[in-house]
């Protein structure tokens, strides 16, 4: 069977999710196809063959992250934008000219792939793609109706997109069922979308098997596009080192590994998988932005959080988190000063919660469900 993945590039999560789930229906013979854009495109190319580059969809950020007010004009406008990897201004088109041509870069090979089934991970373009061509898909999705953060005026916008859900063969969500679902405030009430049929939540790809280790340091990985990981480390810094905390902080740049001692700690360009897992295995907590797969990093380590967000689907999760009385969510130095100071003193409550909900998320295995339905969709 020829199977067609595309991921969205927003963040790493999407495609750290596609990797393992591919890789595991590699194992049955499938052939494969992979779409998308920017570091994903990248990293997919280093795992697969039979990778294409579409036009990739971004919301506006600068050194400070992403900008509400400008992501919402720039739906329709192009907008100046200082990119500080080229060190230069450049003009970002509007998200109407991405979309469009993202669509166009989908089906401009869509008749010599010739796919049958389409898996889509975060990406609305493909799953219109799917719905035009009438190819049977599966939509993998933390996020569908978020009601936690985001602007009122992209209401008629999920709305508009909701229908290529609904005409999805099955939802996958790589997340714990409720009460537990640390995206809940993303995914929104799924029985008033009519699409409680079509949803299985089959818990994190991720294996959360637990594991335990020292408290050694704080570990802080900071992922997502360059904006955001300014911003954090902007805040972080200053910090961590008043406070005296010894700290390991991955910056998520792919590519050639640097590292450089900064006080009590050590900040990394890139960690390879191995020296993340002993990261978090050997950290006290963990301060992070609140990315749907780093979350459940946490839980497989047991580690309490501290969460930083910027942007609204983060802001949901560690909301959730927060919640769940595992990690605490804050929005400026003087917040995180604070929360340091609650987490070292509390940190046993912490503690004995994280517990309670790696409990219930080691007791499903997403990733081998996930392969279940969609080997089952090709009978």
């Amino acid at each position: 069977m020829r199977l067609l993945f595309s991921c969205s590039e927003l963040g790493l999560g999407h495609v750290s999710r596609i990797i393992p789930l591919a890789k595991r229906l590699e194992q049955y013979k499938h052939e494969m196809f992979f779409f998308s854009g920017g570091k994903a495109y990248e990293i997919l190319k280093s795992e697969f063959k039979n990778v294409y580059r579409c036009t990739p969809i971004s919301w506006y950020e600068n050194a400070h992250g992403i900008i509400t007010s400008a992501s919402l004009l720039n739906l329709f406008f192009p907008l100046p934008l200082f990119n500080p990897e080229s060190n230069s201004f450049e003009l970002k088109k509007s998200n109407v000219w991405e979309t469009i041509h993202r669509y166009y870069d989908l089906r401009e090979n869509i008749h010599s792939i010739a796919p049958n089934l389409l898996i889509a991970d975060g990406d609305i373009n493909a799953l219109r793609l799917a719905s035009r061509w009438k190819i049977p898909s599966v939509y993998i999705a933390n996020m569908i109706r978020p009601s936690y953060g985001f602007s009122a005026l992209l209401s008629p916008g999920e709305r508009f997109i909701e229908r290529y859900v609904k005409q999805c063969s099955k939802i996958i969500i790589p997340d714990n069922p409720p009460p537990y679902t640390i995206s809940e405030y993303n995914l929104g009430n799924l029985e008033d979308m009519g699409l409680e049929n079509k949803v299985e939540y089959v818990g994190s790809f991720i294996d959360t098997t637990p594991v335990s280790g020292k408290q050694d340091h704080v570990f802080v990985p900071i992922s997502g596009p360059i904006g955001t990981r300014a911003k954090i480390l902007r805040m972080l810094l200053p910090v961590l080192e008043k406070a005296n905390t010894k700290y390991v902080i991955s910056l998520g740049a792919p590519g050639k590994k640097v590292s450089k001692k900064i006080g009590n700690g050590e900040v990394h360009t890139w960690l390879s998988a191995e020296e993340r897992k002993k990261a978090l295995v050997n950290a006290k907590y963990v301060i992070f932005s609140g990315g749907h797969a780093t979350c459940f990093e946490t839980i497989k380590y047991g580690k309490p959080s501290i969460c930083i967000p910027t942007q609204p689907e983060q802001l949901a999760n560690a909301a959730k988190l927060e919640k769940l009385h595992c990690s605490i969510v804050v929005k400026n130095r003087k917040q995180l000063e604070k929360a340091l100071l609650k987490l070292e003193r509390e940190i046993d409550v912490y503690y004995r919660y994280m517990q309670v909900l790696r409990k219930v998320s080691s007791s499903f295995k997403g990733l081998d469900r996930a392969t279940e339905i969609i080997q089952s969709l090709m009978v």
